[in-house]
């Protein structure tokens, strides 16, 4: 069963949305070299306790952080470290918040310092098959329309796309129904809706896409070791759209 959220919800999800854009932004500033994640961390629980949010990640399945910081081959769920980031790095910032009972979700992956054209090409790529998924997103097409968006871009740009990770349906839960793949066949797949809520993530490689599960059980680092990008909006379907919860 997929929940369905009326216009006094969606509100406030795009209230919380707009609170969590804020502190990534935040967080994104402080992104440079010699900064170690566990700082940047530190600032993302100072950021909630300030806007009187619940950091959504801390705690859940046991994750022990409020910011997921992913250096460069890891595409996901890294762990915060006291490790300092160092010029040419990449870090994707994903961070979660509940506010008056609903979750929002959104990311985004930050140069720090000067990166390298190919570095460069990557999240560019990455941001542009988030909005353009976002431009299609509207009652009646399918997750296969979304993904296939998303995928489309990967190919343009000669990049692999991540398929062992998708984006979720999000709410009252920080996970809910549907998966959101990043790849698809038009026409196919569930149906959006009016009032869904999604959380939509592409993931783009440099290299190949395969992934495997480190020891710490949360990091996904890419298999072939090429740099990973990673951005998310949660977004709300609108009859002729979607809202954009996160901006």
């Amino acid at each position: 069963m997929i929940p369905i959220k009326n216009e006094r919800e969606i509100r406030i999800m795009k209230e919380g949305g707009r609170i969590l854009a804020a502190i990534l932004k935040k967080l994104a500033a402080a992104t440079m070299p010699g900064v170690t994640t566990a700082e940047l961390d530190a600032l993302a629980n100072d950021l909630c306790r300030q806007n009187r949010v619940k950091p959504a990640f801390l705690g859940f399945r046991g994750y022990p952080a409020a910011l997921c910081t992913s250096v460069n081959n890891i595409i996901v769920h890294g762990i915060p470290s006291n490790t300092p980031l160092a010029d040419g790095d990449i870090v994707g910032l994903d961070m979660g918040v509940l506010y008056k009972g609903f979750y929002t979700d959104s990311a985004v992956t930050v140069a720090v310092g000067m990166i390298s054209q190919d570095a460069k090409r990557l999240l560019r790529a990455t941001q542009e098959a988030l909005d353009l998924a976002i431009k299609i997103a509207k009652e009646g097409v399918t997750l296969g329309d979304l993904g296939n968006t998303i995928a489309g871009v990967a190919v343009k740009h000669k990049l692999g796309v991540v398929r062992e990770l998708t984006g979720h349906g999000i709410g009252r839960d920080l996970q809910e129904e549907p998966s959101v793949p990043n790849y698809g066949t038009p026409g196919k797949g569930l149906k959006l809706k009016m009032g869904m809520t999604i959380a939509v993530e592409p993931m783009f490689t440099l290299g190949m896409p395969d992934t495997k599960l480190l020891k710490d059980n949360w990091s996904v680092m890419i298999k072939d070791s090429s740099l990973g990008a990673h951005f998310e909006h949660t977004i709300a379907i609108e009859k002729n759209g979607c809202r954009v919860l996160t901006n």
